[in-house]
């Protein structure tokens, strides 16, 4: 049975030939591991591999986790949430993560700024975008995405990074590059209305040489590093 390490060396060279294939610098793509549902030892074991940034779909698991790494003395991690994020959610992540991928509302930046400690850094934050218009997802529609944006670069304790999205899977690679170009065009446009954006969140185990083929900047890979997860039943 593979390892956690030898899973994120094969993730490493998997972005790296992708960026090599499609003319990226190597270093211009990074990886989030999404350890959701995958206890604090896992977390451990890829931190000691060299894994720094983790992914959390879930508020009350990413809180416990990253309360029980500090209790491990795990240094250096940045703490991602990932998952659709309801109003009465945000105070615990504004108090304990670094960044934040679904921001699809102003009434949840809004809620994350007044509660962002002023003891920590500016809470990182992307504007999750349903780029594709899947009926069941979250995030705002591309065309009130820059109108979003403006208004999230306004408040006072986040600082904007960018756009995520999750696409629907596509049938094949290049329908999959097609829609993560949307994406990418999209983030290009927010750059030429003067945002400072420079993170384009997009790209999972199953696709991620399609997203860093459109332009993608941070591939979010957890089953290829953790295995196959299980989930309660209900859950």
């Amino acid at each position: 049975m593979a390892t956690i390490s030898a899973n994120l060396q094969q993730v490493r060279e998997r972005v790296t030939a992708a960026c090599r294939r499609y003319g990226r610098d190597p270093g211009s793509v990074s990886l989030l591991a999404v350890s959701k549902t995958f206890g604090v030892d896992a977390v451990a074991q890829a931190h000691a591999a060299g894994q720094r940034a983790f992914g959390e779909n879930y508020v009350q698991e990413g809180v416990e986790k990253i309360e029980a790494a500090r209790r491990l003395g795990l240094t250096g991690l940045e703490w991602h949430c990932i998952g659709p994020l309801q109003s009465n959610k945000t105070r615990p992540v504004a108090e304990h993560f670094d960044w934040v991928h679904s921001v699809d509302r102003l009434k949840i930046a809004q809620r994350l700024s007044d509660q962002r400690p002023p003891g920590l850094a500016p809470l990182q934050v992307c504007i999750q975008v349903n780029i594709d218009g899947g009926a069941n997802k979250s995030g705002v529609a591309p065309g009130e995405a820059l109108a979003l944006a403006q208004a999230v670069v306004a408040l006072p304790r986040l600082r904007l990074r960018g756009l995520m999205c999750i696409p629907e899977p596509a049938s094949d690679f290049d329908s999959a590059r097609a829609v993560f170009a949307r994406a990418t065009d999209l983030f290009r446009a927010l750059q030429a209305a003067g945002l400072r954006v420079d993170t384009l969140s997009m790209g999972m185990s199953d696709d991620l040489e399609a997203a860093i083929a459109a332009g993608s900047t941070m591939v979010r890979v957890g089953s290829a590093i953790f295995g196959r997860r299980s989930y309660p039943a209900g859950g």
